[in-house]
């Protein structure tokens, strides 16, 4: 027997999981928060509450021309209306945005008490009165030409506009701030101007890098002012939507007759009002937090709403003080950059050219739909002018049939029933290429059957035909920036720069370089090509490449740089400002600077001195500088010592030095490093001593070794001798030469294949006969025919010579004379010139399109010098500094 399972109550209720339930019921009331309540959308910038005041006030026609209204109708309008959520959330809102400490430029023109940045509340709704600010009327413009979509109200009475017109740029201008569910928004304000500019720059190259928006908008403006600590959290929170911002309060410090000092604060951060951070530098002082202070005064007023005096003690340092109240109160102050809006109804972190872009995509939307409205009113009116001057043309045929109906409809069935010859509608339209018969429509012909008498006379037909041309022209207007889009991006270019010069003004937050806290420095500096300069005697500087190039072409060119007297240009090359200098010092050390950090000078300043830059010890003296892009793995450093030990190091070892420098090589007391060279495969190296002897042999005899070895013998050395130089040749057949320069003044230059090639340790050839009448080699250089060298000597003479003046000659000879020296004077050095002349730009144009060719593989920067510096003679005998173990003694 079965038992029949009885039907189930409809009355009954069903069960119900509570964790589904709660889950549900949870992830509703989140996304009501998210996309009705906290966060703005990133069209216009506005929250619904804010959305709906301005709807709500413009629907009473409060515009920023007319006259203001009490805020308790407009409050009541509002939650009639659209926000039936009660005063005490509409009335805060409305007045925020009457608040010049909270928004950059207001959206509400208030009158009354509105509160104040001392931390008063506003006064009551009924008491105040309020209209649309002008930004605000050009938010709201076009939106009844439908360019926005509408909903209906809460109620279903009313419509709605989903998102605003937005021509002015609201998000960015004013910020916004929001706490949802489980995320929060924080936009900063901005200086409309920049944002205007910053629209413009993405409109002409959407392809824009951050770099150059940032040369645009330097950083968030807030409505207090204030001074923002460092760019690196800005350009953060522009590059990933998040990010963190210093703000300090802006600051002067004012001496009293009476010896005292007192601080001055007049802009505080944004956000912060005065009650509550008095009340805070109060307790600061009387817990002895912060000392020396001995008096906190408000001297505010309404000419200065902010002006907070702290007394200090008397002999007391103000800036120890400052830097306490810096750091235990508001008024240095972090503000936590969230880029959070509504993007298609959902929450998104946007970076600053993301938000430029919805914007523009917005106002693209915006104005084609107004344009389509425009154009759709236009053709709609131009067919009823065409009815009303067809039948002013066929006028006696018109009246005819209207006196001959027995009533409207029969007159209006009979007119469309007419036929309209192509003559008649030419004459009537002025439009020659009507060439169809025609018929009136419906809607023309209501148009005639309305017309009055009085528009039968002459002057009223002009009207009507002036009216019509005017459509015509407008029409196809409309139809042309429907056609292109080109033209609605002009559009949106033209209102731009209308409201940057209507409402922009200056720039309240001042941006102070000094970074705080931990920061990439790297991440600030932007990646370009900068002309880096060294002079024989070590000042350094970089400028901008647009120095040479804005010369025009064909002419005489333009000095690189200005000079001491006695002083002259040795080194000029290409760099990115990211790239390494290696610069390498007598006592077998390296330091490691980046071209970012090298001094910005002008074309004619003679730079900075590199010891003022590195940490030198006493007596050190650079004598080899190596550019570097990238620590390639298949390059080397080749290094040569007075001694005469070469060792070969590979370049990545250099990759991560010191402040304080590091070893580059092991040197044996009384030796001093002399020369430094890249060196690749298949490169050979010549060595040369004062005796007039060089060896030249392949740079694979040495193998490469770690930073703190010694080295290998590179050439044998008599017990007087030393080596005086090193030069790089590019194989067997390099079509240079070397030029040998002795203490007398005299020299030679050899071609370098006159030098053969040897093993490593040997004594070498001889290069020049060194006597009495030459004096023993001071240095060498690798030279061509287009090259220039500049020789000095002990007592500070100077001579620049062509090196095609030196002819040719070969080995173990005496050479000629090149500078004629005192008996007292003799040659110091020898150093071959970069092209100091500029011709108008078309060297360092081609300079640097060899770096942007060899950019991404691995190429150095190239240096208009090859060679490896001068070698100066020195007698210095300090130890090098202790470095680990050795790796290999000289053989």
């Amino acid at each position: 027997m079965s038992t029949a399972v009885p039907p189930a109550d409809p009355q009954r209720p069903l069960p119900l999981s509570i964790e589904e339930e709660l889950k549900e019921s949870y992830l509703n009331y989140a996304m009501s928060v998210i996309v009705s309540r906290a966060l703005p959308d990133v069209r216009d910038g506005l929250k619904p509450s804010q959305r709906r005041i301005l709807t709500a006030m413009l629907d009473l026609g409060l515009s920023p021309g007319g006259s203001t209204s009490k805020c308790a109708g407009i409050v009541g309008e509002t939650m009639k209306r659209y926000h039936p959520h009660g005063d005490n959330s509409i009335y805060p809102t409305l007045a925020r945005m009457a608040q010049w400490w909270n928004m950059r430029h207001l959206l509400i023109t208030g009158q009354g008490n509105f509160g104040s940045i001392h931390g008063l509340p506003p006064a009551a709704m009924r008491y105040t009165e309020a209209k649309l600010s002008p930004v605000a009327a050009e938010m709201l413009e076009d939106i009844k030409l439908d360019t926005v979509d509408f909903q209906p109200s809460y109620d279903e009475k009313h419509q709605e506009p989903r998102v605003l017109p937005g021509k002015f740029p609201n998000l960015l201008v004013n910020g916004s701030g929001g706490i949802a569910v489980g995320m929060a928004t924080s936009i900063p304000p901005h200086n409309l101007g920049e944002v205007c500019d910053a629209v413009v720059a993405y409109i002409d190259d959407p392809q824009i890098e951050l770099d150059e928006l940032l040369e645009i908008i330097p950083a968030p403006d807030f409505p207090t002012g204030g001074t923002i600590c460092g760019r690196y959290g800005v350009r953060e929170a522009y590059r990933t939507g998040r990010g963190k911002v210093i703000l300090r309060a802006k600051y002067a410090i004012e001496e009293q007759k009476d010896g005292r000092s007192q601080i001055v604060f007049t802009e505080i951060p944004y956000q912060l009002t005065k009650e509550p951070l008095l009340k805070k530098l109060a307790e600061l002082v009387n817990t002895d937090r912060v000392t020396g202070v001995t008096d906190i005064v408000d001297e505010s007023d309404r000419k200065q709403p902010v002006r907070i005096v702290v007394k200090v003690k008397k002999g007391e340092d103000p800036n120890v003080v400052l830097n306490q109240l810096f750091q235990y109160s508001p008024l240095q102050d972090t503000f936590s950059v969230i880029m959070l809006a509504l993007v298609d109804g959902r929450p998104k972190t946007l970076p600053l050219k993301d938000l430029l872009r919805l914007f523009v995509e917005h106002r693209v939307i915006v104005i084609r739909r107004r344009t389509q409205f425009q154009l759709r009113q236009a053709k709609a009116r131009a067919h009823i002018l065409e009815g009303l001057l067809v039948a002013l043309a066929y006028i006696d045929e018109i009246i005819r049939v209207i006196r001959s109906s027995a009533n409207p409809p029969e007159a209006r069935a009979r007119l469309m029933g007419l036929e309209v010859s192509a003559e008649i509608l030419r004459r009537a339209l002025n439009d020659p290429e009507a060439k169809a018969t025609t018929s009136l429509t419906r809607m023309q012909a209501d148009a005639i059957l309305a017309m009055r008498l009085q528009q039968l006379t002459g002057l009223e037909a002009d009207k009507l035909t002036l009216e019509y041309n005017g459509l015509r022209k407008d029409i196809g207007g409309y139809e042309l920036i429907l056609g292109d889009e080109r033209l609605i991006l002009d559009l949106i270019r033209a209102d731009m720069r209308e409201l940057k010069s209507r409402y922009a003004n200056d720039r309240r937050s001042q941006i102070d370089p000094e970074e705080l806290g931990d920061y990439d420095k790297e991440a600030l500096i932007r990646e370009e090509y900068m002309v880096v300069t060294v002079t024989h005697d070590g000042y350094i500087k970089r400028l901008p490449p647009s120095t040479y190039r804005a010369q025009n072409r064909g002419g005489r060119g333009i000095t690189a740089t200005n000079t001491k007297e006695g002083d002259f240009l040795e080194y000029m090359f290409v760099a990115l400002t990211h790239d390494y200098i290696l610069f390498f010092t007598d006592h077998g050390k390296v330091y490691w600077i980046k071209v970012y950090d090298l001094p910005m000078a002008t074309r004619t300043s003679g730079g900075r001195a590199i010891v003022n830059l590195l940490q030198l010890a006493e007596g050190e003296k650079i004598t080899g500088l190596i550019p570097v892009r990238e620590f390639a793995e298949d390059e080397c450093l080749m290094m040569v010592t007075r001694r005469g030990t070469v060792k070969k190091t590979e370049l990545t070892a250099f990759r991560r030095p010191l402040g304080r420098g590091i070893i580059a090589l092991s040197l044996d007391e009384g030796d001093q490093l002399i020369g430094v060279a890249r060196t690749k495969a298949g490169d050979q190296v010549i060595l040369s001593t004062s005796q007039g002897m060089a060896i030249r042999f392949d740079e694979s005899d040495v193998r490469a070794m770690g930073r703190p070895a010694y080295g290998v013998k590179g050439i044998s050395l008599a017990d007087d001798d030393e080596v005086v130089g090193m030069v790089v040749a590019n194989g067997d057949d390099d079509p240079a030469s070397l030029l040998t320069v002795c203490g007398m003044g005299f020299g030679k230059r050899t071609a370098l294949t006159e030098y053969r090639s040897q093993k490593r340790g040997g004594k070498g050839l001889i290069d020049i006969k060194t006597n009495d009448r030459n004096g023993s080699v001071v240095a060498i250089a690798k030279v061509t025919e287009k090259d220039e060298v500049m020789l000095t000597t002990t007592g500070g003479i100077l001579i620049r010579t062509p090196v095609a003046d030196m002819r040719l000659i070969g080995r173990n000879t005496q050479g000629v004379r090149l500078i004629r020296v005192e008996e007292s004077d003799s040659v110091s050095s020898l150093a071959k010139l970069p092209e100091e002349e500029l011709a108008a730009g078309e060297a360092l144009d081609a300079e640097i399109a060899v770096a942007e060719a060899h950019a991404g593989d691995g190429h150095e920067p190239h240096i208009l010098d090859d060679g490896v510096g001068e070698a100066e003679a020195s007698d210095h005998t300090d130890e090098a500094d202790e470095a680990g173990s050795d790796e290999e003694s000289i053989s």
